[in-house]
């Protein structure tokens, strides 16, 4: 593995010789371009309403078990089961209860946010092949 690292330099984007040019306007363009979608987008909350109201408690309660049997043991395989079970069910209840929303912008602001992204992306995938 180290023999074929030798034979690269800094501008081998993704194993093939160039494309560093290429990548990072790529990724400069598409990290503006999912920053000012996502700018866009109003994200509000409702309130927890899981089998009743006031239940978001109950939820915490297999991930706080969870983080107490890997506090006491890090190999503890039911620790690590219920606090990604636990974080999961969590992050799950607050996506679902979610409301997003796409702010009023005019279709010039809209196209040149999808082109930024797209084409930054574009130009990524460019970067990989040889030039």
């Amino acid at each position: 593995m180290l023999k074929h690292m030798a034979d690269r330099s800094f501008g081998d984007v993704g194993g093939t010789p160039g494309g560093i040019g290429h990548f990072l306007l790529g990724f400069a363009m598409a990290c503006i371009g999912a920053y000012l979608l996502a700018n866009q987008v109003t994200v509000a909350g409702s309130y927890w309403n899981f089998y009743g109201g006031n239940t978001f408690g109950i939820t915490l309660l297999p991930m706080l078990f969870g983080i107490g049997l890997l506090f006491f043991n890090g190999k503890s395989v039911i620790g690590w089961l219920l606090t990604a079970a636990g974080a999961l069910f969590i992050v799950a209840g607050v996506i679902a209860n979610m409301h997003i929303y796409f702010q009023p912008t005019s279709l010039f602001n809209t196209i040149v946010m999808l082109v930024l992204l797209v084409g930054g992306l574009g130009l990524i995938a460019r970067s990989m092949r040889a030039h």
